[in-house]
């Protein structure tokens, strides 16, 4: 099956601290304004912030967000994804989870957790990458501080996958501070660039329970680079179709991928 045009929506939300059950109705709300998307992404640690107690801010596989999520992605007929601190065998992970309008679901455990903040020293580190597919498309969702390691995300050719290659499509969920904006918006584009992919990034708005604000800056950008959709600072649902054919066409005339290093990931 080739791939077929891609309807995504990105909700760039102000994030409740420490309260999931008012997330739960927030996102919800937002999330049924953008009915009629094949995908809808949401923030990193969207029922909770990124939070330093993660105790209080854990749910479990079991717990009601998951149950929530799969019940909304199945009343708006879409993939819902973004990140959830979740405790699992006495260990929290900031985990990524991909649920369908059946039901079912894929999950991603954040594989770099931001020093600078503790993160290594509250939540498990993940270990696996996850692909995944979706009317055609390669899709590789991540979290946050992942993209600055263009090791683990680079691109390569698959020529089993109908676009050519592992992934079509990286997805960022984030909650990224204002203060280090240039970067995210920076490093948006260059992997988008380096790995001959379309590049989604979500942000959070706000200002969360540690005083930090978050300028959003959520974005769709194309494999050169180029903008297709961005973001402010304020909550915003931005709805966009993404066209297979400039990336297919791209890869075709610019085949850089044929000239990358051979490396294995560990």
């Amino acid at each position: 099956m080739g791939l077929a045009p891609l309807t995504v929506s990105l909700v760039q939300g102000n994030t409740r601290w420490h309260d999931a059950a008012g997330n739960r109705a927030y996102y919800g709300e937002l999330v049924r304004r953008a009915r009629g998307s094949d995908l809808v992404v949401l923030p990193e640690t969207y029922l909770s912030g990124f939070s330093n107690d993660t105790v209080i801010s854990a749910d479990t596989m079991d717990g009601e967000s998951l149950a929530w999520l799969r019940a909304l992605a199945g009343e708006v007929g879409a993939v819902v994804c973004g990140s959830l601190a979740i405790r699992e065998n006495g260990t929290v992970f900031n985990r990524l989870i991909w649920m369908r309008p059946d039901g079912s679901f894929v999950q991603y455990d954040k594989r770099h957790l931001f020093r600078m903040a503790g993160e290594h020293t509250r939540y498990g580190e993940g270990s696996e990458r996850l692909v995944v597919e979706l009317k055609g498309w390669r899709i590789l969702p991540e979290v946050c501080y992942d993209l600055r390691f263009p090791v683990w995300l680079r691109n390569r050719r698959l020529e089993s996958a109908a676009g050519g290659m592992d992934y079509d499509l990286a997805i960022f969920v984030a909650n990224w501070p204002t203060a280090r904006r240039h970067p995210w918006r920076t490093l948006l584009r260059a992997r988008a660039i380096e790995n001959l992919a379309y590049v989604i990034g979500v942000n959070r708005v706000g200002t969360d329970g540690n005083d930090l604000p978050y300028a959003g800056d959520s974005a769709v950008i194309d494999p050169v680079g180029e903008t297709l959709v961005e973001c402010g600072a304020l909550e915003q649902i931005a709805t966009l179709t993404i066209d297979p054919a400039p990336l297919l066409a791209h890869r075709e005339r610019f085949p850089a991928w044929m000239d990358a290093d051979a490396f294995e990931l560990r």
